[in-house]
């Protein structure tokens, strides 16, 4: 009921729930008053099928106790939780406090199990079998939706476990990014490169970086286009992960390999988001699953999976 804009909605509900309720038991009162008048044989006098009568038995005393005690008990219920309209409830009961508590216990209830790691070393953390099966659960709980139940990612989601990364691959700088989150944007390039054949020679320049098939008259042609890119990306494509700008010389292709796919992403752009994870997960599950993460590609210095 909190999005209502004004009293008349929350009056609305209230009034409609309350004679709703009202209407109950005027209705169970006219029935218990009501009299039928019987016949000799205790029927009402209605017959269907030649020979079917209705008895005139009243209605059982408990079955009227019960509806008189289900009135009670609405009434007693929405005096104490939310129902009427804006009313609260004396409880003051919602589904988010209800929620809030029990991530609350739950953290309460683990938080000895997390007590031993919140001072250790990421890279100790990854050598510990127990931080890395918790870790495990934690990153398929939270992680694996976009990056995949193996952690390879997928087409805009990066694989975390070829040690190529955006904004940096130490614990540090991955705790930072599952805690805040990233947005990566590519803005459209097409109006700084040039026309759309200096487009065409670009990705074919972005190509020849990481030696994948390319036209090499085109690429040669598109290095000097590639001035307008090399802002984010460098004059040796080799990228920049205080910006987030991709390596273009690794041959790994996260939007889409060849060509069309470069030429899209240069005249349209790019946004990519990685959502923060600090309203979901505390210090202590961040570090943790930040080290099970840094082990994904640092498999050496990590526990055996």
């Amino acid at each position: 009921m909190s999005d209502f804009i004004n009293n008349f909605w929350s009056m609305y509900v209230v009034a409609l729930t309350l004679l709703g309720i009202l209407g109950c038991l005027l209705l169970l009162i006219v029935v218990a008053r009501k009299k039928v008048v019987s016949a000799a044989d205790n029927t009402t006098g209605h017959v269907w099928d030649e020979d079917l009568r209705e008895l005139n038995n009243p209605m059982p005393k408990w079955w009227m106790g019960l509806f008189v005690i289900t009135v009670v008990f609405s009434l007693a219920y929405l005096a104490i939780y939310p129902g009427l309209g804006s009313y609260t409830g004396k409880l003051a009961w919602s589904q988010t406090g209800a929620y809030e508590k029990e991530v609350a216990k739950a953290q309460a209830d683990l938080e000895p199990l997390y007590a031993r790691f919140t001072s250790m070393p990421a890279q100790e953390m990854a050598r510990d079998t127990q931080a890395m099966a918790i870790g495990e659960r934690l990153f398929m709980n939270n992680c694996a939706q976009c990056h995949g139940s193996d952690a390879r990612g997928g087409k805009s989601f990066p694989n975390l476990t070829d040690g190529d990364w955006l904004h940096g691959g130490t614990p540090e700088k991955i705790r930072e990014t599952i805690t805040n989150g990233r947005i990566g944007v590519m803005p459209p390039m097409a109006a700084a490169v040039g026309t759309a054949d200096d487009v065409r020679n670009v990705a074919h320049y972005v190509l020849s970086l990481s030696g994948s098939p390319h036209d090499s008259v085109r690429a040669s042609l598109g290095k000097s286009k590639f001035v307008a890119c090399a802002a984010c990306h460098g004059m040796d494509g080799k990228g920049n992960q205080a910006m987030g700008a991709p390596n273009l010389t690794d041959d790994i292709w996260l939007h889409g390999y060849g060509e069309a796919a470069i030429m899209n992403i240069v005249n349209n752009g790019k946004q990519n988001e990685m959502p923060a994870q600090k309203e979901k997960l505390t210090e202590a599950q961040i570090a943790v699953l930040a080290s099970y993460v840094w082990s994904l590609s640092n498999k050496s210095g990590a526990a055996p999976q």
